[in-house]
């Protein structure tokens, strides 16, 4: 005897749950998508109008002074490299996105994980959320990014802080959680009040796994704005989709080595910033 179940329509209710929002929300976000389109243009034509040896040199010597003359020196004959591939321009576009998309995920990802660390009920209710996030593809992200903000830089910039900023989030909470109990102890017994042991006591010792979730979240960043290419991203994502679709192989092979580069320079840097962050005489 055969039996057919009925299927669950999550395809129609999530259709017609996006419609609803599109409907009632997009004259907010297409008024936030403006300003962001605006702000991105104003930072790349400005990064772009430099010289590129000035940025080049200002970059060398900033991760020189962060993580020493190893990392200065990978930073200084990277980007000549990129630059020597005529890639700046698209170097410089993939670079404004990962930073901005980082900055707002760091500044939504650190209070939320703080509090997440003080509230164990808000993580037990939201930590399935973040592992929601973590497991779908990341493709997925790019479909609501389109009916609010339309094809282009804005929506890859917003795809992109979603996508990324449940490690901080997560290591947020986990280096605020894992403070050793006795700090906190003296902290109350001294008489401190609940700021003042968060900011003096916690974050302080915490600083070193919230650095770690500063660069995954970068690392996400920069992999998710290539993959957003395929809605009006700039940068090497673009190149590379470009090349794919023109089946230009040495062109999309330059781009992908150009992404390899700018990727290893950030991690670089941001561990060498999460190194600085550890205590003296921890591991």
């Amino acid at each position: 005897m055969d039996w057919t179940i009925p299927k669950f329509p999550l395809d129609t209710l999530s259709d017609e749950g996006l419609d609803w929002l599109t409907d009632h929300g997009s004259w907010l976000t297409r008024a936030v998508s403006r300003h962001v389109a605006d702000w991105i243009d104003a930072l790349t034509s400005a990064l772009v109008a430099v010289p590129p040896w000035i940025l080049i040199g200002a970059a060398a010597l900033a991760t020189w002074k962060v993580g020493g003359r190893r990392i200065g020196l990978l930073t200084l004959f990277g980007l000549l490299f990129l630059w020597n591939l005529r890639l700046w321009q698209a170097t410089v576009e993939t670079l404004v996105l990962v930073v901005l998309a980082t900055a707002a995920a760091l500044v939504i990802g650190i209070p939320v994980g703080i509090w997440f660390a003080l509230s164990r009920r808000a993580w037990r209710i939201f930590s399935p959320v973040l592992d929601m996030m973590q497991t779908l593809p990341s493709f997925v992200y790019l479909i609501p990014a389109l009916p609010f903000f339309g094809l282009g830089a804005v929506s890859a910039c917003f795809a992109t802080i979603v996508f990324s900023v449940p490690p901080v989030i997560r290591l947020t909470a986990l280096g605020i959680r894992n403070v050793p109990s006795e700090l906190v102890e003296a902290s109350d017994a001294f008489g401190g009040s609940s700021a003042q042991k968060l900011f003096k006591v916690q974050l302080p010792l915490a600083l070193p796994t919230i650095m770690a979730g500063v660069n995954q979240t970068m690392m996400l960043a920069l992999s998710m704005v290539v993959i957003a290419a395929m809605i009006g991203a700039g940068g090497l994502g673009r190149v590379v989709w470009q090349s794919i679709q023109r089946l230009e192989a040495g062109a999309g092979f330059e781009a992908g080595i150009g992404i390899v580069i700018l990727a290893v320079i950030l991690d670089r840097a941001t561990q060498a910033l999460a190194a600085r962050a550890r205590p003296h005489g921890t591991a």
